[in-house]
């Protein structure tokens, strides 16, 4: 018969808690125009643009008229793209069994990378003027970019979760 608390690792750890994450992230793409800001800027791009282009056209230039038409179009469009991009985003987790980085596309597309979390290290490349430009997660041979559309202010925070929650795993083995 055995004696004792059966729960209790004896290591310390306790067993139903090594795979509750101690930090997680959802990273988003940095945008900095809204749907609001949007509407705002299509209504006075193309105030602008029937402007000029009735005076254009006032003056004999008609076919400028309809190139103020596709640069119009040319914005709608790169506007849009820019937004469906923006709802793609990153998860990332640490608990003291793994390390987990999923990237989902706009399309619900998603990429999934798991490391052991002993062996995984956070490599930083920083710029004096820029801030923290690139954020790398590497286990062995491979490499993963986090944070990759994000800001460099929200990138840096991210380092730090991360590296904290690196550190408090390794220190716990």
């Amino acid at each position: 018969m055995v004696s004792g608390n059966l729960s209790a690792h004896p290591d310390g750890l306790d067993p139903a808690t090594m795979d509750r994450p101690l930090y997680t992230a959802v990273i988003r793409p940095n945008q900095s125009l809204g749907r609001d800001g949007f509407r705002i800027v299509m209504i006075l791009c193309c105030l602008v643009s029937l402007v000029t282009s009735i005076a254009c056209w006032r003056a004999g230039f008609w076919p400028i008229a309809g190139f103020f038409g596709l640069d119009m179009l040319a914005l709608y469009v790169a506007l849009k793209v820019s937004f469906k991009r923006g709802r793609s985003f990153e998860e990332v987790a640490i608990s003291p069994l793994e390390v987990s980085l999923a990237r989902i596309d706009p399309r619900g597309g998603r990429r999934e990378w798991r490391f052991n979390p002993l062996w995984t290290k956070l490599a930083r490349l920083d710029d004096e003027e820029f801030g923290l430009r690139r954020l790398t997660l590497i286990s062995r041979r491979e490499h993963v970019v986090v944070a990759r559309d994000a800001d460099p202010v929200e990138r840096e925070r991210v380092a730090e979760g991360l590296a904290s929650a690196l550190a408090r795993v390794k220190k716990g083995f």
